[in-house]
């Protein structure tokens, strides 16, 4: 059965002692002295804040090539676990008269202006941002009004002006600039895409989502954008262990990438979409929102996670068994 080997959740260990280390693991000897000081040195290195690579902002595309693999889900639950670790998120709904960014933040009600407005000479760029008010280093920017049309004259460098508009203002240029692209690789693919430097693969383990996801590797390595990381979303390890869906081991090796997030199968995605609330706000916290969590930690360390195959011991038969007991 394939598993996974997935980092600690830094929010996890914050309540964590040594001694929880050794009594929370039943019928087991306690740890010798060398293997319980790695034990405690992993939990003091996850009790630290994460340091950002790369240099600031770090624009990234979330892109996937079909439609409702989660490329929106990821926008918003990355983008806030971004600014809870303590840093400034501008997020860019780039989806022209179909945006849903909005509402899957509970923002919805609070999008006066948008981008159209901005370069018409409408409204200044910062009437356009919308605060979020549970954390106010995270804003959201959208390109267009829901039932309004995209201009011609708009296009990918428009959203390079918008990007260098950012870094120019004077609240300070954000940490990160995320950017929810569209479904499709057409003219609303290109624009998301051109003044991104890096990108967030969104896709899940179905042979139709991965055709298209190979195809948008090829695109985005032809416009120049080679730091490419791969989410898996909606795993389900019934149905890996059955051998009815692939496992990550099997998508890493169809695309070649490396492994931002695995997302597993979750019911409280729909309900946090459905009442506007982001997944990683949960309390108690779900297993998508950690692992969503523990995504945004490895991009801000421009680090990846690693899936390792472990073979399960076949269960011991007992003399009944023969019986049929």
């Amino acid at each position: 059965m394939p598993i996974l080997q997935l980092l600690p959740n830094p929010f996890f260990f914050n309540s964590f002692h040594s001694k929880s280390l050794t009594s929370s693991i039943p019928n087991h000897k306690p740890f010798s002295k060398s293997y319980s000081s790695t034990a405690v040195k992993c939990v003091l290195q996850w009790n630290r804040k994460p340091e950002l690579a790369g240099d600031t902002p770090r624009v990234v595309v979330v892109t996937s090539g079909k439609g409702g693999v989660g490329k929106t889900t990821t926008t918003t639950n990355v983008g806030i676990s971004l600014a809870r670790l303590g840093f400034s998120v501008v997020a860019i709904d780039a989806d022209v008269g179909l945006r849903n960014l909005d509402l899957l933040l509970g923002l919805e009600n609070r999008v006066n202006y948008t981008v159209v407005e901005v370069l018409n000479g409408d409204c200044r760029l910062d009437q356009a941002l919308v605060r979020d008010k549970r954390w106010s280093n995270f804003e959201l920017l959208c390109i267009s009004k829901p039932r309004s049309k995209l201009p011609m004259g708009i296009g990918g460098k428009a959203l390079v002006w918008l990007v260098d508009a950012l870094k120019a203002r004077e609240e300070g240029c954000p940490d990160f600039i995320l950017i929810d692209c569209p479904a499709g690789i057409d003219a609303g693919f290109i624009t998301a895409i051109t003044p991104a430097n890096e990108a967030i693969l969104v896709t899940t383990p179905d042979i139709t989502s991965l055709r298209d996801a190979d195809r948008v590797i090829g695109l985005l390595e032809c416009d120049g954008i080679r730091d490419i990381k791969m989410m898996v979303n909606r795993v389900r390890t019934d149905m890996i262990k059955g051998e009815d869906m692939m496992s990550v081991l099997d998508v890493q090796e169809m695309l070649g990438l490396a492994l931002l997030g695995v997302i597993p199968e979750d019911s409280e995605v729909i309900r946090s979409t459905n009442r506007g609330y982001p997944l990683v706000l949960n309390k108690p916290p779900t297993l998508a929102g950690l692992a969503f969590e523990q995504a945004a930690w490895r991009l801000v360390e421009q680090d990846s996670m690693t899936a390792v195959m472990v073979e399960e011991e076949p269960k011991k038969r007992g003399f009944f068994s023969f019986f049929g007991g």
